[in-house]
């Protein structure tokens, strides 16, 4: 599996996702600069966390302009598998291949903590190796997480099978006291109508390795190398 790290200014969760992907998996893997148009030879696009762009007007607003982006927009328009964390799935609303928006926080506060997610379906490029129900221990780190979509477009992903994620209790309860930032259905990741494009606020690639806390991160990223097995990739 090849693999794009896409750095905006301002991002700086791209180590971590490249020590993940290139140390703990053997995967190899390329940076991609912003101002880049073309993305030969990829398998995966990831957008990961930070504040590009300094977050200024609101997050990923500047991003989405970024030329990298149209290239990331044909990519993921072609069936390439495209990642978007914290950060990463807002750019990904702002160029509208995901639909909803990042609100900041309820609590108004950044938070920075382990959280419980129950994985909704495992159709998604990202969550083959998962099972429905399944509960993944991965932190967070945000301060604008807060899911929020109007009621037609919640009740269009639900039905479509879109919810990937949602924060839950420790034995997979979706309750109020599990949700860290208000997200409405305690949505913490969705996926495109395809599958091959999924946004999460969460951080899999800082949940890879024993050491950390939590290797129930690696399942996100195994699913996108079984989900390019089986394509023949």
């Amino acid at each position: 599996m090849r693999t794009g790290i896409v750095v905006f200014p301002g991002t700086w969760s791209d180590r971590d996702c490249a020590h993940t992907l290139l140390d703990v998996l053997q995967e190899p893997v390329r940076y991609v600069d912003h101002r880049e148009q073309h993305l030969d030879g990829l398998d995966l696009v990831i957008l990961p966390g930070g504040f590009s762009y300094g977050d200024h007007l609101r997050c990923g607003a500047i991003a989405r302009f970024a030329p990298v982006m149209e290239a990331v927009t044909d990519f993921a328009n072609r069936g390439g598998l495209v990642l978007g964390i914290c950060n990463g799935f807002q750019i990904l609303q702002e160029a509208r291949l995901l639909p909803g928006a990042l609100l900041r926080n309820a609590s108004c506060e950044f938070r920075c903590e382990w959280v419980n997610l129950r994985v909704e379906q495992s159709e998604s490029a990202f969550t083959h190796d998962c099972r429905p129900g399944q509960v993944l221990r991965i932190p967070i780190s945000h301060g604008e997480g807060n899911f929020f979509a109007d009621p037609d477009t919640l009740d269009a992903i639900e039905r479509n099978g879109q919810v990937v994620f949602r924060y839950c209790a420790p034995d997979g309860r979706v309750t109020a006291n599990a949700n860290p930032n208000g997200s409405l259905r305690n949505i913490a990741g969705i996926a495109n109508s395809r599958g091959n494009v999924v946004g999460m606020m969460p951080h899999p690639e800082r949940a890879c390795e024993a050491l950390l806390g939590s290797v129930d991160g690696l399942a996100v990223f195994r699913s996108a190398i079984h989900a390019l097995t089986r394509v023949g990739v």
